[in-house]
């Protein structure tokens, strides 16, 4: 399973309005008050307030300031910036740009390392960029409409004709997918994401699961991934997501590596050797050979 996609990129525009109604906008998405933030920011609450309402320029210092106490993406960054007057500060670079030969390799040695088990790396809409080979068994038989490009976590696991069909806890699974998704749309505002959210919604498999959701027991304390496979077995597997930790470019900020682990010893042989064919690991180190000291 090779690259699927570019990290989806957006030329950036300067909003209209000016950076009042963004800076509010942000604002009111974290729930903080005008006097909460001018005091982590360090201006007076008049100040704030003539910024939020156009009656003041701030500096790009400001904007990048009242950007960072409010955890904005470097991509909604960029646009405060452009609003404000000034030139973006964040770089946004494709994984194919030459400077990022040593991210992407590190990237791609990270999903190699991971075999005989899945990983793959998604951008902040959940379209995956890069995938590591065994990542194609759990797409086996998919309808291709499915697939992309992009090829899209939430479109094809929650779809009824892609993974839903196979996933044998789709309650479960689907509520944390609905969940990140609806997370991750109130952290970033991307209209990108709200046009999936609005497709995934609509499917008849979402509007079940929004029902099943609201009637719920406590949540278990880790959600596995349930797939039925031949033969009436099943793999059951768990994922982390990693992020980098110190971005300075857009694309870096917005990419996550998903790592999927086999959740019990059944679906770890099973992986390992029916789909990829892999050894398992030696556990112990071999005997000495006949006659050795």
């Amino acid at each position: 399973m090779a690259s699927h996609a570019a990290p989806a990129t957006h030329a950036a525009r300067a909003p209209h309005g000016g950076v009042g109604p963004l800076v509010k906008g942000w604002r009111n998405r974290r729930r903080r008050s005008q006097l909460d933030l001018a005091l982590d920011v360090g201006v007076s609450c008049r100040h704030l307030s003539f910024v939020e309402t156009g009656r003041s320029r701030p500096s790009p210092e400001l904007v990048l300031a009242i950007a960072e106490h409010l955890d904005v993406p470097l991509r909604e960054r960029n646009q405060m910036l452009l609003a404000a007057g000034y030139a973006p500060r964040f770089t946004e670079r494709s994984l194919d740009d030459p400077s990022m030969a040593a991210v992407r390799a590190s990237v791609q040695q990270v999903l190699d390392a991971h075999l005989p088990f899945p990983g793959v790396v998604i951008d902040r809409r959940w379209n995956v960029v890069l995938a590591n080979t065994a990542a194609g068994a759990l797409l086996a038989g998919i309808d291709a409409a499915l697939l992309g490009p992009p090829l899209n976590v939430y479109r094809v696991s929650l779809h009824p004709d892609g993974l839903w069909a196979r996933t044998t806890n789709a309650q479960e699974w689907g509520g944390y997918l609905l969940g990140q998704l609806e997370r991750t749309l109130v952290l970033t505002g991307d209209n990108g994401l709200q046009a999936i959210h609005d497709e995934v919604t609509s499917y008849p498999t979402v509007a079940a699961l929004r029902r099943h959701r609201e009637s719920a027991d406590e949540p278990a304390i880790l959600v596995p991934f349930r797939l039925a496979w031949s033969g009436g077995r099943e793999i059951s597997l768990f994922t982390t997501l990693t992020t980098f930790g110190t971005p300075r470019d857009v694309t870096l900020d917005e990419l996550a590596i998903e790592l999927f682990y086999p959740a019990d010893a059944a679906s770890a042989a099973l992986y390992r050797e029916e789909i990829v064919h892999v050894p398992a690991p030696l556990t112990e180190s071999p005997p000495p050979a006949a006659g050795s000291a």
